[in-house]
């Protein structure tokens, strides 16, 4: 990371609430192709989130902390903050002397853009100004939002005009958390209804509509330089698993997600 730092691009794509059995479903299926063509050996990996719920596992990842390998560690981290006595920072880890990732690649030279999506990004009270707080520059409105049934296209239209207005020579680094998949999703299922509610089945069609879109969002991202991509869920959430509906709660649906690192080669 000491390599790509500085010199490429870099992308924090997180699929708020994505479950990681549906993700891997999908893939083996065939249907998020879009996604899958970029995934290493087209499968996502197994990983532990740091945290059950949106605010926390965000808090954690913008201080290095990304979701962990499901296997026996230590597990070396690509970002770290100086720390001394880490046991995952490494040589090949990019290490950084500010509180957060985010301040420590502004420092770095990047411009620091987020596009929020759920609720803890809408800038709407304190709470929900802390986490945009973090970036240079920050972007939410109701058509990013978990209620809106385009929020992943909207999404993807700001960050192509952020892409196109930011000189050539400057480095981005770009956050977006991607609303489609908390709930509600229902909207997203042919046939469903709001009466009938979320389903893990809503969930699946969720990521469906996010892959039909998310080509464009990689090809805004690699359009100047080659792009360091990281998409992940922060958690998962429940749909009756063992009686539990939702997150925020000790569930391996909850703590288990989907992950994958990759890059994204200059458009021609």
């Amino acid at each position: 990371m000491n390599e790509v730092v500085g010199r490429d691009d870099l992308l924090l794509l997180t699929l708020d609430t994505l479950r990681y059995d549906v993700a891997v479903e999908l893939a083996a299926a065939g249907r998020i192709p879009h996604l899958a063509r970029h995934l290493p050996g087209g499968a996502w990996e197994r990983r532990h989130a740091p945290g059950s719920f949106t605010y926390a596992s965000h808090q954690a990842m913008f201080a290095g902390f990304l979701p962990t390998p499901a296997a026996p560690g230590p597990h070396p981290r690509l970002f770290a903050a100086r720390f001394a006595g880490s046991e995952t920072t490494a040589g090949r880890t990019y290490v950084f002397d500010t509180p957060d990732l985010v301040s420590g690649l502004a420092a770095a030279g990047y411009r620091t853009v987020c596009i929020g999506g759920v609720g803890f990004f809408n800038k709407q009270g304190a709470l929900g100004d802390v986490l945009p707080g973090m970036f240079q520059e920050s972007h939410w409105e109701p058509a990013f939002g978990v209620a809106s049934p385009t929020s992943f296209e909207a999404q993807v239209e700001r960050a192509e005009q952020v892409v196109a207005a930011l000189p050539a020579d400057r480095r981005l680094f770009l956050f977006l958390n991607a609303s489609a998949l908390h709930q509600p999703n229902w909207f997203h299922l042919p046939g469903a209804t709001r009466g009938a509610g979320d389903s893990r089945a809503s969930h699946a069609a969720a990521l469906e509509y996010v892959d039909r879109h998310i080509g464009r969002l990689f090809a805004a991202m690699s359009s100047r330089r080659r792009c360091f991509a990281i998409v992940c869920s922060d958690h998962g959430t429940t749909y009756g698993d063992d009686g539990y509906t939702g997150h925020r709660l000790a569930h391996e649906a909850v703590w288990t997600v989907p992950y994958a690192h990759f890059f994204l080669e200059p458009s021609a």
